[in-house]
């Protein structure tokens, strides 16, 4: 059995750009790239056409924005511009140190994470009170290609874990990304029905059924 957890929303909180557009655009023009007007628009069109499921990294996809606008963003501009733009301010949530600590002394223990931005998740555990050395394997959208809850993106966490993808107990906060677990036979646990915390203690206590 392999135990997995999300990350934004179910072990931290993170305080996103209110306007993620106008925060990538102001990092653009930090690094001297030209901003076209209708950034907005820009911004909010779909310029790579990307398989059901995968992931689109966001500088990709802000690299081909300014392409459609004649605009070009040089020496890996649009890159350091998303990821200064995405800077985390993190808030660990209550629980999900002693969560993360009673899954290790279950069994392997893994982080899955929809994310379209380079480096996010690796700063996000920095600032948080997580010890990123407790997870066996740390799988990202950006990184394996796939955003839960495409199966690809368990089977990568599986690969990570060394165990079978049914085997997977995996923790989050949202039914229809994280519950994709159970299509692949894993079971899925919804931390808005059982707190991190009531995890940590039923998961010490034996008192979870597992599939």
């Amino acid at each position: 059995m392999g135990v997995s957890f999300d990350l934004f929303g179910t072990l931290v909180d993170v305080a996103y750009p209110t306007d993620p557009g106008q925060a990538v655009a102001d990092a653009l023009r930090d690094y001297d790239v030209t901003v076209p007007d209708d950034w907005d628009d820009a911004y909010r069109e779909v310029h790579i056409d990307a398989p059901e499921g995968a992931e689109v990294p966001l500088p990709a996809h802000v690299a081909a924005a300014l392409r459609s606008r004649g605009v070009e963003s040089p020496d890996n501009a649009a890159r350091r511009a998303v990821i200064s733009a995405f800077d985390p301010e993190v808030t660990t949530r209550p629980g999900a140190v002693e969560a993360v600590e009673a899954a290790r002394d279950a069994g392997p223990v893994g982080l899955l994470s929809n994310c379209s931005v380079p480096e996010l998740v690796a700063r996000t555990l920095i600032r948080s009170d997580l010890d990123r050395r407790g997870f066996d394997t740390i799988v990202t959208s950006v990184a394996c290609g796939w955003r839960k809850p495409h199966e690809q993106a368990f089977s990568a966490l599986a690969r990570g874990l060394d165990v079978e993808v049914s085997a997977i107990t995996h923790v989050g906060d949202d039914p229809e990304t994280d519950g994709g677990v159970e299509s692949v036979g894993g079971q899925f646990v919804d931390v808005n029905e059982l707190p991190l915390t009531a995890f940590a203690t039923r998961l010490r206590a034996g008192d979870l059924e597992w599939r």
